[in-house]
């Protein structure tokens, strides 16, 4: 049977460029590779025939013979293959997939031994009161992380020498082997792919290096914050194994609820009850704001349900020297008891003022429930 062409084996065109070539074939190597594809042949002949392209198409020199010649240009009579395999050779797919293909065919996840992996990040949930949000605040609080150990300086050796090379993997943090024409790179077992091992471990962080330790830390809260902030503080979460650095720590706020005001945006919300009179002939009060008094002209003939804005009395806005409005939602009170005078003044302006008892229709009924609500 006559070989396809490496070009359609790989999906690119005879244009395509290094990286292109090495793409497509990642991709068919993944998707064929006999340890995704246990005891599909099919798939194992696709993976081999990948393998054959790229092997040719990533060589300057045997890309042109094969562009020239054909598959003739680059089998054993033409010098280009070097015996063994098919194709000249084993394909190192460690060195086309990287971490990558070590942590999807091996199960590791690993970093290589050379590399250090940073201390994990923490999170720890703190309740601000209302005030809090309008004009900040700075706290202590005490939080528990993963330090260097005392015993051993971070060691993670009784002697204090540290850990020493894997005899297995000789520090590299894995084992390459050998699996028909292909190489295969896996986490070291002896060492979980640190590339160093504890000979002696600590007593006190068991070759750890590390222990929990408690400290405190100042968190600053600026106005304007809102449930669900993070306040990030670099490098104050757990350290890393072998020294590696810390972590971060992220201060994640929650809002406890005002008795009065409500927070829409960074506008502050009320309720405000009035009398008749005061609706009918106006008035202008006080009321007690967050940040002090607040004046509230209340119009002649207000209605029930009516929003007055006090401008530049809402909720600051995070890192900038503006503010929000304050809204004022007044109610109208009407009183369920009145006294024989009271009933009598009712009377007698009620015979001064004409309504006209007409039905309203449903458009209106719905809009004078939105008002009352």
């Amino acid at each position: 049977m006559a070989k396809a062409d490496y070009y359609e084996v790989l999906g690119v065109s005879r244009e395509a460029s290094e990286q292109e070539l090495k793409s497509a074939y990642r991709k068919q190597a993944l998707k064929h590779h006999p340890d995704r594809n246990p005891g599909d042949h099919a798939s194992e002949e696709k993976f081999k025939e990948a393998s054959e392209a790229y092997q040719v198409l990533s060589d300057p020199d045997k890309r042109a013979a094969y562009d020239r010649f054909g598959h003739a240009g680059v089998n054993g009579q033409s010098g280009f293959n070097g015996g063994g395999s098919p194709f000249g050779g084993a394909v190192d797919l460690g060195d086309i997939f990287g971490d990558l293909f070590g942590e999807m065919f091996s199960g590791g996840g690993q970093q290589r031994g050379s590399r250090q992996q940073r201390g994990d990040d923490l999170r720890f949930d703190l309740a601000i009161d209302f005030e809090t949000v309008m004009f900040g605040a700075e706290t202590e609080v005490k939080l528990r992380r993963l330090e260097a150990c005392s015993a051993c300086n971070g060691k993670g050796s009784a002697s204090g020498r540290g850990p020493s090379t894997c005899n297995q993997c000789g520090g590299r943090g894995q084992v390459r082997y050998q699996q028909g024409f292909f190489s295969v790179a896996r986490t070291c077992s002896a060492c979980n792919g640190a590339g160093q091992k504890i000979t002696d471990p600590c007593q006190t962080c068991r070759g750890e290096g590390r222990a929990a330790a408690d400290f405190k830390l100042k968190v600053k809260v600026p106005p304007g914050v809102e449930e669900g902030t993070r306040i990030r503080y670099g490098g104050e979460g757990d350290v890393g194994r072998a020294g590696a650095p810390k972590g971060d720590l992220y201060i994640v706020l929650s809002v406890r609820p005002h008795d009065f005001y409500e927070r829409h945006g960074n506008d502050l919300y009320c309720a405000m009850p009035i009398s008749f009179p005061q609706a009918v002939l106006g008035d202008e009060f006080e009321i007690e704001g967050i940040d002090g008094p607040v004046n509230l002209k209340i119009p002649e003939g207000t209605q029930s349900g009516r929003e007055i804005r006090v401008r530049g009395r809402g909720v600051p806005i995070l890192n900038s020297k503006a503010t929000g409005d304050l809204i004022v939602k007044v109610i109208v009170q009407i009183p369920r008891k009145l006294s024989r005078a009271q009933k009598e003044l009712v009377q007698k302006l009620g015979e001064t003022m004409t309504v006209d008892n007409k039905p309203a229709s449903p458009g209106l009924l719905e809009k004078m429930k939105d008002l009352f609500s």
